[in-house]
């Protein structure tokens, strides 16, 4: 992998438990884009890899026969199956496996989702297998968003903004300035997003659509609190024995911006890229 970057099973350790609290929601919007643009009818076969807690798995599983979701952190499919569970969506099931053990046996699938977690793969490894999953003409979708934080575009809101310059400054204070990532250290960021790689492996594409932000959503401190430990470069995990200190830090720096423990953050618009096989 670029960067010095290699993968490790600590890469969300701890975080299965903050994510889908600490992660803004995927809009319906963006399943409604979607849905026209890959023909969805409530047929076809959905492959979501890097599901997570099975965020995006779910909001899509309605439009297709069967939704399969894969991660290679435990604590995150065991999440996915208790969201799936409390949702009582049928035809939906979860694997714990790497992206890099695709295909799996696994079967045939007409769409492949990757939700901010393709860069986070072998990707010259992994591109060729997932086209390899795909009819002519099945789709590979890979969905740029930043969900964690919403955007400061300076425009009045209902309540404080999260600090997040000072969180971050805190974050580097007990970790240090160079990011982390599991046991790597990246200090050019995460790995690229992988257009490379896909046409490498026979992809054309990609066609882009647009998701508009812009919805204003309220946020309690235990969200934002984590928000932050949802994070490869700050998981619980990362902190070791000195993660209630940090976590007793941020809470006292987010009361000092917002006595009530009420934040309001602004949805960061997102945006698909479809490959075809």
């Amino acid at each position: 992998m670029p960067g010095g970057y290699e993968w490790d099973e600590s890469l969300y350790a701890g975080s299965a438990a903050y994510y889908a609290i600490g992660r803004m929601p995927y809009p319906a919007a963006l399943a409604e884009a979607l849905r026209p643009a890959l023909g969805l009818d409530g047929s076809g076969r959905l492959l979501d890899v890097g599901c997570g807690p099975g965020s995006l798995t779910l909001l899509l599983a309605p439009f297709f026969r069967e939704a399969v979701g894969i991660d290679a952190d435990p604590d995150m499919i065991a999440a996915a199956r208790a969201a799936a569970a409390r949702s009582g969506q049928a035809g939906v099931s979860w694997r714990h496996m790497r992206a890099e053990q695709l295909p799996g046996s696994l079967g045939a699938f007409t769409v492949v989702t990757f939700a901010q977690s393709f860069h986070w793969v072998d990707q010259g490894r992994v591109a060729p297998a997932v086209r390899g999953l795909l009819p002519p003409g099945g789709a590979c979708v890979h969905l740029l968003a930043t969900t964690h934080r919403g955007v400061d575009d300076g425009g009045p809101l209902p309540h404080p903004r999260p600090p997040r310059g000072d969180i971050d400054d805190l974050v580097a204070g007990y970790l240090g300035p160079v990011r982390r990532a599991g046991r790597s250290l990246i200090p050019d960021g995460p790995p690229s997003q992988g257009d490379d790689a896909l046409r490498a492996a026979g992809f054309s594409g990609p066609e882009r659509i647009e998701v508009p932000g812009g919805a204003v959503l309220t946020r309690s401190e235990d969200e934002v609190v984590a928000s932050v430990f949802s994070l490869s470069s700050a998981t619980p995990m990362l902190f070791g024995d000195r993660a209630g200190a940090f976590e007793q830090e941020l809470r006292e720096l987010l009361r000092s911006v917002s006595p009530d423990g009420r934040f309001s953050e602004r949805l960061r618009e997102m945006t698909a890229d479809v490959w075809r096989a």
